[in-house]
């Protein structure tokens, strides 16, 4: 009976030592990973059994078991799937939630206003996201946006600039899949917010309905061709000028030489069909505004064949709502904007002051000094006879 007692309190001792180094393993926090920290990744349906393991293995728990243990008490939540990084310690039970919570290692990434997906990809490989090419295969795909433009011949322009939170090995699909996401989610939020989009064009008397490229009305429901045109219509002002204020001009000057059948006549047009073949050096020459591509707008009438690079919000509200006005021209004024002109002759004085500008001189040049004046004699009036005197004085 003794040696039974003894055997039944050296149990209760050892569950006991048991249960309070589980309790000690859960709550304490634990770090034996390198300084730099460490990545573990869960993948999908892993159970809290398979987690502890990755963990302990990892060395970001004390206890593979403990952690299984501490899961199991808490069946209604589910540990989510993907990459988490670890950089200090922590306990058992608050690396389960961070697992619960989804709280997965994540990095911002921009696409800036305009950027084109060769820019993009660019980006991604610098960041070391992935590399250039898996992008622009995904990106070269116009699947996702079939809906929205059929005749769509990339991904491009509707790659929305914003800032995204990326894993550390993004799948290029995916990505392209969110941005598209986005794209079509602030398009409709564009027209939502349209005061003409829910009614046909020129049904109110005395508004004007808003108008596309080539100068036809358009509302909410316009053609899949027309949104393409639009967009891409869209990626050219977004390109000639960093300041929302002026868009809606530059996309007035655009619209109004498509109508008079100019030629558009925009630098970054021909860029964009230069990288396309990879012959972009980094300025346009002479030569380069001959060069055979439908991209180029200085031979070819009309818009381009689809977007040169991803507008935001203000450039497509401004190719959807052009300014009214006569210019068909805009030059360069050294300050981000530009000198806008209705006439040929005007616009080559705009290109004076901007060259006189980039010399470091006032853009007008000053006024010609007033020419000497000659001294004129004071000539004495004829002095009045009494007779004219007296004349005047009867008046």
């Amino acid at each position: 009976m003794k040696y039974f007692l003894i055997l039944i309190l050296v149990v209760v001792l050892a569950a006991g030592g048991y249960a309070a180094w589980m309790w000690f393993s859960i709550t304490q926090p634990y770090q034996e990973f390198p300084a730099e920290g460490v990545f573990v990744e869960i993948p999908h349906g892993a159970s809290p059994r398979y987690v502890g393991y990755l963990l302990k293995r990892s060395s970001v728990v004390r206890s593979k078991l403990a952690f299984e243990i501490y899961s199991r008490r808490h069946p209604k939540r589910t540990l989510q799937a993907g990459e988490y990084f670890f950089d200090h310690p922590m306990t058992g039970r608050d690396v389960f939630w961070k697992i619960a919570a989804g709280q997965i290692y994540q990095q911002p990434f921009t696409v800036r206003e305009g950027e084109t997906m060769f820019d993009i990809a660019r980006d991604l490989e610098a960041g070391k996201f992935m590399p250039a090419g898996d992008f622009l295969y995904a990106a070269s795909d116009p699947s996702l946006i079939r809906d929205f433009a059929p005749e769509a011949r990339t991904l491009e322009g509707f790659l929305f600039p914003a800032t995204y939170e990326l894993p550390r090995h993004p799948v290029a699909t995916e990505l392209t899949a969110e941005m598209v996401h986005k794209f079509k989610d602030e398009w409709k939020r564009i027209s939502a917010s349209d005061p003409n989009s829910q009614t046909a064009p020129n049904e109110q008397p005395g508004t004007k309905a808003p108008t596309n490229a080539q100068g036809q009305a358009i509302s909410n429901t316009q053609s899949p061709t027309a949104r393409l045109r639009t967009v891409t219509l869209a990626s050219l002002v977004e390109r000639e000028t960093p300041k929302p204020e002026e868009r809606p001009m530059v996309a007035s000057v655009f619209d109004n030489r498509l109508k008079t059948r100019m030629r558009l006549q925009c630098d970054p047009t021909v860029i964009y069909g230069l990288e396309r073949m990879g012959q972009y050096k980094g300025s346009l020459s002479g030569k380069d505004l001959a060069f055979d591509s439908p991209y180029n707008t200085y031979e070819h009438y009309g818009l381009p064949p689809g977007p040169i690079g991803n507008p935001g919000e203000a450039s497509l509200r401004a190719a959807l709502h052009p300014a009214e006005t006569s210019f068909l021209y805009f030059v360069a004024n050294t300050q981000r904007g530009h000198f806008f002109s209705s006439t040929l002759a005007e616009h080559n004085r705009n290109v004076l002051k901007y060259r006189r500008l980039l010399a470091g001189l006032p853009a007008d040049p000053p006024p010609p000094p007033p020419k000497p004046q000659t001294a004129k004699k004071k000539q004495a009036k004829p002095a009045l006879t009494k007779d004219k005197q007296q004349k005047g004085k009867a008046r």
